[in-house]
């Protein structure tokens, strides 16, 4: 198998594999919440307790309670912030910057004016009003430090430092921690020179895949099925700079998750951040999660230095032996794989995350309802590429009201001048849904995507496909 990284100059790198002449499919172990096992010194400012209040809750127990602030304007950071509000143990949950649905759903109290890539700002906020714990939901504010900053200041942090988000900032350094610690991984070579790369990639031949080494909204990765197509993602990888420059632990694993990144149905057109998820994935069962956890995983974790916060693997399974090797790690909860889990969470996400920066993982274990849950995400006309902002949607209210246990969590949106909600991004809006199966939960997501009213909008309508016989996922047959 042939993993190839290019390095962009300056930064960041292309990885490549030709992963279809092995695999199958791609899955994901959904998020695993990582801390250290025992008191570490870094993270002694923990055990403080000056800035939590103490209350009795209806069950007549004394639980800690706590002000979260969530960083991040996303459809996660939306999930997040819904699974934080219905928490026991949490007083008030602030987002930051938040959104125009994150703020009408009254899940979060939004701060638009907050830079989050300024930490003295955002620790300053924190002191102000009493923040007991902070949660960083995307990966650019984690690579730039903030969570190390947080940690100075003795403010706890669900999220890993800066030296531990390369796991995902750079696709180099997580396969030289595959190499040390022998987890599973593809062969690969990294390359910052594009014809070394394409004499690399004529040799191994196609079907290849190529990645971007660093940050690129999840959508750093072409799968060529030819040379040409090979060739012309090093060029704009490398030539053009499309993707800019871009001790012992405890772990509990959280439930699984399929996402689908190809904009188009049938997975066909080019990579998004993600347009859909559904959750569990019955491909990972529970031997097989086993495996992950003890090949994958844990090596990892124990290989890692001062990380706290969540690890998500991007998995392919092997055709002839069945077995799990690594394709990425994300270094933050999937979006949109978060939605489908926050809604099946029924364990206090505040206390457990709190609990992680803390190091008392032990003995936790997580609670999710039974069933399944599916998430549609609705996109801008063209996206991936150029598309169009400001459109307005509209029915929203109404999606939510066509069945029980239906969430449209918020992307991207905000305010007109009307008051109409408007499209501000690509990925706009992830409606999801609950069922007593896959099949039910995904009936009612398209039921609520149908009562939308957005003419520049468009969605898939084949999520969950991989978990139906051919013969039953027509939802208009």
């Amino acid at each position: 198998m042939a993993f190839t990284t290019l390095r962009l100059p300056p930064y960041p790198k292309l990885v490549t594999n030709n992963r279809f002449r092995f695999f199958r499919f791609t899955i994901k172990i959904a998020s695993i919440i990582i801390a250290h096992d025992g008191p570490p010194t870094a993270f002694t400012c923990f055990s403080q307790t000056s800035e939590l209040s103490v209350s009795v809750d209806t069950y007549g127990s004394s639980t800690e309670r706590v002000v979260v602030l969530v960083i991040g304007g996303g459809g996660r950071e939306h999930a997040l912030s819904y699974a934080l509000q219905r928490s026991p143990s949490c007083d008030a949950v602030f987002c930051a910057p938040g959104n125009a649905g994150i703020s009408t759903s009254g899940n979060a109290t939004c701060i638009p004016d907050l830079d989050i890539f300024d930490s003295s700002a955002v620790i300053s906020f924190c002191r102000k009003w009493g923040v007991g714990l902070v949660v960083v939901g995307p990966e650019a504010p984690l690579v730039s430090g903030l969570a190390n900053d947080l940690v100075t200041a003795g403010i706890p942090t669900f999220g890993p430092s800066a030296e531990a988000a390369a796991l995902e900032g750079s696709k180099d350094f997580m396969k030289t921690i595959c190499h040390k610690y022998g987890i599973p991984t593809a062969k690969y070579q990294t390359f910052s020179d594009a014809s070394a790369a394409k004499q690399y990639i004529k040799e191994q031949g196609a079907p290849i895949v190529i990645k971007a080494d660093g940050l690129a909204a999840g959508k750093g990765v072409a799968v060529a099925t030819t040379l040409e197509e090979a060739y012309k993602a090093v060029d704009s990888m490398l030539v053009e700079g499309v993707f800019g420059s871009a001790g012992y632990r405890n772990a509990i694993p959280l439930e699984s998750a399929q996402d689908y990144k190809r904009v188009g149905d049938g997975d066909t057109g080019p990579n998004t951040g993600g347009m859909g998820a559904y959750s569990p994935a019955p491909v990972l069962t529970k031997e097989l999660q086993n495996v992950v956890m003890e090949s994958i995983i844990l090596p990892t974790v124990k290989g890692m230095m001062q990380i706290v916060g969540v690890l998500y693997a991007g998995l392919m399974i092997d055709k002839k032996s069945g077995l799990p090797k690594l394709i990425e790690y994300n270094v933050r909860f999937g979006d949109p794989e978060c939605q489908v889990l926050m809604v099946r969470l029924e364990s206090d996400l505040a206390k457990v995350l709190l609990a992680a920066c803390r190091g008392e993982l032990k003995g936790v274990s997580l609670k999710w309802s039974p069933g399944s849950a599916m998430v549609v995400v609705m996109a801008s006309k063209g996206y991936p590429d150029s598309y169009e902002k400001e459109t307005v949607i509209r029915n929203l209210e109404e999606a939510e009201c066509v069945a029980p246990a239906v969430k449209v969590f918020h992307a991207g949106t905000a305010f007109d001048s009307d008051g109409n909600f408007i499209a501000t991004g690509g990925r706009v809006l992830g409606i999801t849904a609950k069922g007593r199966d896959l099949e039910e939960a995904r009936d009612k997501a398209y039921l609520a995507v149908e009562e939308i009213n957005w003419p520049g909008g468009f969605y898939r309508q084949d999520i969950g496909w991989r978990a139906f016989p051919q013969k039953q996922f027509s939802r208009n047959a």
